[in-house]
């Protein structure tokens, strides 16, 4: 892969290196706190899962002060300004449709998107990261792997009628993760992360989600199709 390919060469402690760091540090620090949050609104929805909600949102903090750490370690400190802003439309879509009950968006935003961007960009991250942030970086993917199956059951469960609103939410969510890459993808290359392989690998896992709700694999194709056309 190209990215075992360019580790040896990254210098961890230049200026550059740290410079991008600093953002996509704050992007992955921001995105477990902004987890953190959802999960527990979405268990006074959802009040027949709120032990396994809280108990995600208590990851998604473990996983924020890791990567607080890995910033930390290279002596970064994080642009959570940045990070914010990043966030920023994502967050608003939640919060919007949370006051309105509309806790299928909500999961497909939090425990689909979220989780399956979150994923992607970790599994991209790992064979390029320095040994510390490594580590951590293993041991949070494993753990989102569980968060994005909860979004995947609940969905799959209530499918007939989630749907519709699923597919909207698609169309007005799908859009903003190309945004969002493209605004970081000068940074993750500094880090040796392949704009490329961040768009493949989350296509592919955000595809199976999908399909494990209940989409045919027509569907599926037509929903990433309807959020390229929006990007």
């Amino acid at each position: 892969m190209p990215q075992l390919e360019a580790s040896p060469a990254l210098d961890f402690q230049s200026e550059a290196y740290k410079d991008a760091y600093s953002r996509i540090n704050a992007i992955v620090i921001e995105g477990e706190l902004e987890a953190n949050d959802n999960y527990k609104k979405l268990a006074e929805h959802l009040s027949e899962h709120k032990d396994d909600l809280i108990k995600l949102a208590r990851m998604e903090n473990r996983h924020m002060k890791g990567f607080q750490a890995c910033g930390k370690n290279l002596n970064v400190t994080p642009d959570m300004e940045f990070a914010k802003v990043f966030f920023a439309k994502l967050h608003d879509n939640f919060k919007e449709a949370w006051d309105e009950g509309k806790v299928v968006t909500c999961l497909l935003i939090q425990s689909l998107i979220i989780e399956t961007f979150a994923i992607s960009a970790y599994n991209i991250y790992i064979p390029v990261a320095d040994d510390f942030a490594r580590k951590i970086t293993e041991g949070v993917v494993k753990d989102e792997y569980m968060h994005l199956n909860f979004g995947e059951e609940w969905l799959k469960a209530n499918f007939e009628t989630a749907k519709a609103e699923l597919e909207e939410a698609n169309r007005q969510n799908l859009p903003l993760v190309w945004q969002m890459l493209n605004q970081v993808a000068e940074d993750a290359a500094v880090l040796g992360m392949e704009k490329d392989a961040l768009v493949e690998d989350f296509m592919i896992t955000y595809g199976e989600a999908l399909g494990n709700i209940g989409f045919t694999s027509r569907e599926v194709m037509k929903l990433s199709a309807q959020g390229l056309a929006m990007a």
